[in-house]
């Protein structure tokens, strides 16, 4: 799935002097299958990207096209299967359930789609060194284990394009990379493209395209 910007100005950055390199105001075409790296400062909209195009937000001046269709006119049905089927996104604040067991968490996200066995998410919580934390409360994890079930469930469903906000931010470098290597086998699998937002750093991985904000 091509996704397209046309000349998007969200309006809470109607008011900042952005760079001529930025994405903000012009026609921007996200290609399918690529590996996208969103590098900004903080307050120049990572977030704000994310929340706009992924259709939560539509306080914005422009376009933006998921192929030919204007995200605007999709209905109800359409984004249910778009956020269950072609979408996949780590948010910065997470959202997970905070009484929710790890379990109940990633559970409530795979059973929308089956893509994934008990078994398998076990093994994953394992290779990121939180298997133990299986039967705990999401809101008595730390930060950093909390991103890493975050980015578990991002990755139990199907997917075109996987947009990961600042997922590592909690993270210690060998943890990070841990899960940026998950991250890269699932695209791999899905044949999918992936977007990630980050201040600087672009965790060994060798991306198609680098934008600004």
């Amino acid at each position: 799935m091509q996704i397209k910007l046309e000349n998007i100005m969200p309006h809470p950055l109607r008011s900042i002097q952005h760079e001529k390199e930025s994405i903000w105001g012009q026609t921007t075409i996200l290609q399918p299958k690529a590996k996208i790296l969103l590098n900004a400062s903080s307050g120049k909209g990572k977030s704000t990207f994310l929340s706009t195009v992924f259709g939560l937000r539509n306080d914005y001046d422009g376009f933006i096209y998921y192929d030919d269709n204007n995200i605007k006119s999709l209905s109800i049905e359409e984004w249910t299967n778009i956020r269950q089927q072609k979408i996949s996104v780590v948010f910065q604040d997470l959202q997970l359930f905070p009484k929710l067991s790890v379990k109940e968490n990633l559970l409530l996200k795979n059973e929308l789609t089956n893509k994934k066995s008990e078994s398998d998410l076990l093994n994953e919580l394992d290779l990121m060194g939180i298997k133990d934390k299986w039967n705990q409360s999401c809101g008595t994890l730390s930060m950093g284990q909390q991103q890493r079930v975050a980015i578990i469930r991002a990755l139990s469903q199907p997917f075109e394009w996987i947009i990961l906000d600042e997922p590592f931010s909690h993270l210690d470098d060998k943890n990070a990379e841990i899960c940026m290597e998950m991250i890269t086998q699932e695209v791999k699998k899905e044949d999918a493209g992936i977007i990630l937002t980050s201040l600087e750093d672009n965790f060994k991985v060798n991306f198609d395209v680098e934008l600004k904000l």
